[in-house]
């Protein structure tokens, strides 16, 4: 028999239980697909101790470490500034980084993530790149953005799968206890005063970036404890609820109420606001998500944008940074000299990178924890039947380990007809390197079993209407903003420069979001410029 329901849960909350499921494939003779990335062996062929001799040299004025968004808002930034004199170097054989996206003959869908909130004009380097992308169609009479009705997600935008049925939404209102839902708004309620929460310096106590938002300590106190902690301790012991928060923390930090600190676990709720700070921001996405922006960013650096590019050490010198790298492409080694260099990679990578840590590795860097991820995209040849509310861009299942799915034709106004469903679900073990390996070993046949045992229930029939399933796995998708980190010493001390290498990466903020990574792109191409003593325009200043 292929997978049970309660199986495929018990499968997806652990992945422990995945060896131990009779998964038969014998009855998914017509589906195609594959696990499809990412380049974990190359990788590993780094950690382990890959050190190729180079004999070719290049230069360049600014080596640009990782082609995820952190490391191309850094060249656009540069390129900006009429800079362009730099190079980029992403490991993978296609730049982007969880923004990444695909295609297929249906339709473009991400490959993780999928929108960025309508930033506030404040935020002058993100509506500077939406409107370069044409997602700015003018300005109204008080000189803010007005966003292109193509791109601001259509309605219906959330729904809930909840006992047989779908509901608008993502809070199961349905049969609520009376109890329950005075919980609910009683949360809300506390979470729009933080929203509302001003500081001594009027800074908001959560902003996007986080820089921007206050660093009072009363503020800075919600990160010594957990999400769990804080709701038990506001008496919120609603399961509903309590669902309902601990899906945010899942879906933005990949992270359970406990691994979650207080203070993150309150920004998803009150962060992402429109101008007024009292209603949520409207979402901006694409087909094939935020790898739209990396599209526009990819083109934007052109042919100094090198992909498949191994970065193997990274040496900062008194005269600027060597860098040794393997082109899998031309399967040679060869060695950068640049007089600047933005190192754009995560914190467990650099470790084994940067040579004045390769001998004496800085306490900080261990303290760094990820989220494995696995993304599926799912290509059918026709809607899924389901009862209740219709179809919606964003469908989550209540109490599923998965973070259920994404309608990428939903943007295109397509509502009939084949579609591409992309499918996630984040790893919540509390040791995440155990649960990696389980990841690696699983097969692809076991994940399209799990995944339709997973989406059964809500859409009867699902299976005669899939054609091909293909299957991510972010081994380390994204750090996890746990009790004590953001605020931490740790996270402060690995942002410091080394000489002339600078630092960009959403991990130097705790928490994987676009502004942040573009944040820390531009930050680091700023403090090169200055280094070289080139007059700009700062975007953050």
């Amino acid at each position: 028999m292929p997978l049970s329901r309660r199986e495929a849960l018990a499968a997806l909350a652990g992945l422990g239980a995945v060896a131990a499921c009779r998964v038969r494939t014998d009855d998914l003779p017509r589906i195609e697909g594959a696990i499809v990335g990412g380049s974990h062996l190359r990788g590993h062929k780094v950690r382990d101790g890959f050190r190729p001799t180079a004999r070719k040299r290049q230069r360049a004025g600014v080596a640009i470490l990782g082609g995820g968004i952190a490391g191309l808002s850094a060249a656009w930034a540069l390129d900006r500034a009429g800079f362009h004199d730099y190079l980029v170097l992403e490991l993978e054989g296609l730049p982007g980084g969880t923004a990444r996206s695909g295609r297929n003959q249906v339709s473009a869908y991400p490959w993780a993530a999928h929108y960025v909130p309508v930033p506030p004009p404040a935020n002058r380097p993100l509506v500077a790149l939406l409107e370069e992308i044409g997602a700015v169609t003018g300005r109204d009479a008080a000189g803010r953005p007005v966003y292109a009705e193509s791109m601001l997600c259509r309605d219906p935008q959330e729904r809930v799968f909840f006992r047989g049925e779908w509901y608008e939404g993502l809070y199961p209102r349905v049969g609520v206890p009376p109890a329950e839902l005075r919980q609910f708004h009683r949360f809300e309620e506390l979470a729009n005063r933080w929203a509302a929460w001003r500081d001594a310096r009027g800074r908001r106590a959560f902003d996007l970036p986080r820089v921007r938002g206050s660093d009072a300590e009363e503020v800075r106190a919600l990160d010594r404890g957990s999400m769990a902690d804080w709701l038990r301790e506001q008496g919120f012991d609603s399961p509903r609820l309590r669902w309902f928060v601990e899906y945010g923390c899942r879906d933005d930090f990949g992270s359970t109420l406990a691994q979650t600190s207080a203070w993150a676990g309150l920004h998803y709720f009150a962060a992402r606001l429109d101008e007024s700070a009292h209603d949520s921001a409207e979402f901006l996405t694409w087909p094939e998500g935020n790898g739209r922006l990396v599209e526009h960013l990819v083109g934007r650096a052109g042919n100094r944008a090198r992909s498949s590019a191994v970065v193997t050490e990274i040496e900062p010198r008194p005269d600027g940074v060597r860098v040794a790298y393997f082109d899998e492409q031309l399967q040679e080694p060869f060695e950068l000299l640049a007089e600047h260099a933005v190192c754009a990679l995560p914190r467990f990578v650099v470790g084994h990178l940067v040579r004045p840590w390769l001998a004496a590795r800085p306490p900080f860097l261990a303290e760094t924890v990820y989220s494995p991820w696995v993304v599926a995209n799912l290509t059918l040849h026709d809607r899924p039947r389901g009862r209740g509310f219709p179809l919606a861009w964003d469908n989550v299942l209540y109490a599923s380990p998965a973070l259920g799915y994404v309608v990428a034709t939903h943007q295109s106004g397509h509502d009939h007809g084949p579609t591409v469903l992309t499918w996630y679900l984040a790893v919540l073990d509390d040791d995440p390197k155990k649960a990696r390996e389980r990841l690696l070993k699983t097969t692809w046949e076991e994940w399209v079993a799990l995944i339709l045992a997973d989406l059964a229930p809500a859409h009867p029939g699902l299976r005669e209407l899939v054609e091909r399933v293909d299957v991510m796995v972010w081994g380390h998708a994204m750090v996890r903003p746990r009790p004590g980190f953001v605020w931490g010493p740790a996270l402060a001390a690995s942002a410091a420069p080394l000489g002339r290498l600078h630092f960009a990466h959403t991990d130097l903020s705790g928490m994987a979001l676009f502004e942040e990574a573009q944040y820390w792109g531009v930050k680091a191409a700023e403090a090169v410029l200055r280094d070289r003593g080139q007059r700009f325009a700062s975007w953050l200043e």
